[in-house]
């Protein structure tokens, strides 16, 4: 019985522990310096009834994690387990999100009323310039819906959790919406990267191909996702859905680019034949921008976020999704602007006398990527 047993384990130990069974494959990590040690089967009141009933406070600040360990491996072990892990606030309430989560359901109800106000604002745009509407930008209402929809479900998930220790379902509806707004997400990237709606009509085969690759993979991101988000170290293959989860996101993040290109080499082309210059450039360049918006959003996401949710220390772990949700607003505040429904798009309506510049411009210079 002493051979299996709980015990609590920080974020900065979690490292030499690893090392420690990687050096002794027989090391029990529960003669490990590094761990809190809870307590062994050893201590269990004797059967048929065993079980035990204890509180352990934690004086030194830090992440923790709840591990069970057992070392004898040729022993089988089955049990029902009940934990409640919470700080204590200052009034002797009990708080179940960790001290790096806590602000989170303000934090997403800020977001999400944010949200809420771009959608209404968006919808009079487009009712204000109904006769310039595209399908597009139905499905861009849609996307700032979902979102919004998405924030208010995680705000409630957080603050469910915050209060009584369980998401009371909420988990299943952020999980849902996260799920339609990713896939919107990169829809809406693709079709506006290909020019569908507002400069032609259709989408060419390798276009939809994109398509058909880019929203499959997205509904495996997001099993990865769940499985991610509800399990962890525990499961055998948690560690691969992690690895499946990065991979598919970055095979996404770079097909999602190609459309971009395709548009910004076929209006170059486009350029040297249809006569109509200064129209292609002012084309030509929204399609830079987009490209480059795009590119920095993916980076700041994926990388930025990331870093900084591994260098900050555990009570400001909310700054990174702080970050990931600013700059997602200013992404679609910047996306929706540039695509927005207008009668007489600066990009698009220019003056006869500039035809001339725009023929040099196209000339000298060149975007190649």
């Amino acid at each position: 019985p002493s051979l299996l047993g709980f015990f609590l384990l920080s974020e900065e130990s979690l490292l030499q522990v690893l090392l420690e069974i990687q050096q002794n494959s027989h090391f029990c990590v529960l003669n490990s310096r590094y761990i809190q040690h809870l307590f062994t089967f050893s201590e269990l009141s004797p059967p048929p009834l065993s079980r035990l009933n204890r509180s352990y406070p934690v004086s030194s600040p830090n992440e923790y994690s709840l591990f069970f360990s057992n070392c004898a491996p040729e022993t089988r072990v089955s049990m029902d387990v009940i934990t409640e892990i919470y700080n204590l606030d200052r009034d002797g309430s009990k708080d179940y999100l960790s001290a790096g989560q806590t602000q989170l359901p303000s934090l997403y109800t800020v977001f999400s009323v944010l949200y809420l106000f771009f959608l209404a604002y968006w919808v009079y745009v487009c009712y204000t310039n109904r006769r310039c509407v595209h399908r597009i930008h139905l499905l861009m209402s849609g996307l700032l819906l979902f979102k919004a929809l998405n924030l208010i479900c995680a705000a409630e998930d957080k603050h469910y959790v915050k209060v009584t220790g369980t998401p009371h379902g909420w988990d299943v509806l952020f999980y849902i919406f996260q799920f339609i707004r990713v896939v919107l997400l990169f829809t809406v990237i693709v079709l506006i990267g290909t020019g569908w709606s507002f400069l032609k009509p259709f989408l060419q085969e390798r276009e939809k191909k994109v398509l058909m690759i880019v929203i499959p993979l997205q509904v495996l991101a997001n099993i990865a996702s769940v499985v991610i988000g509800e399990t962890g170290p525990f499961i055998k293959d948690w560690a691969t859905w992690n690895q499946v989860f990065l991979l598919v996101d970055i095979i996404c993040c770079c097909a999602i680019i190609f459309p971009i290109v395709w548009s910004i080499r076929s209006l170059r082309e486009t350029s040297k034949t249809d006569g109509k210059a200064a129209r292609n450039l002012a084309k030509l360049t929204l399609f830079r921008q987009f490209y480059i918006v795009v590119i920095g959003y993916l980076y700041f996401t994926r990388i930025v976020v990331f870093a900084l949710r591994t260098i900050a220390a555990y009570k400001y772990q909310w700054v990174s999704n702080a970050a990931e949700e600013t700059a997602s607003l200013a992404f679609y505040l910047i996306i929706f602007y540039m695509f927005r429904p207008v009668e007489k798009n600066e990009y698009f309506i220019l003056e006869e006398e500039d035809e001339e510049a725009a023929e040099l411009a196209l000339r000298d210079e060149d975007f190649e990527l």
